[in-house]
């Protein structure tokens, strides 16, 4: 219950306070979103399937946001972030297809 009144308290404030994002983070953005999100995903899984740890969590949340960021700062600095960026989103977005089919196989049994 604790996690859903902090993502509608976090969603209100955001919509309350419209907040901007720099213009030099303003790339990284929608990578670590797919990132973080690639973590909840997994982290629902393993909650379903009864192995969740909230320490593996945590640590695969920070980590994950933080390869994803590194790797589209090299591209960047390459001359190539836009072709990274899409590799990371391809490869997070299979993650995440991969561990919502996983969580619908386990709630519908199907």
């Amino acid at each position: 219950m604790i996690p859903i009144l902090g993502l509608v308290a976090g969603v209100l404030l955001g919509l309350l306070f419209d907040p901007t994002v720099p213009l030099g983070l303003q790339p990284y953005l929608p990578i670590a979103v797919v990132a973080a999100l690639d973590a909840v995903f997994g982290g629902l899984r393993a909650r379903l399937d009864g192995i969740f740890d909230a320490k593996v969590f945590v640590i695969s949340f920070v980590s994950n946001v933080v390869v994803a960021a590194l790797i589209v700062f090299l591209g960047d600095q390459l001359g190539v972030g836009a072709q990274l960026s899409t590799a990371v989103v391809v490869v997070l977005g299979i993650r995440i297809f991969g561990n919502a089919a996983a969580i619908r196989r386990h709630v519908f049994r199907a």
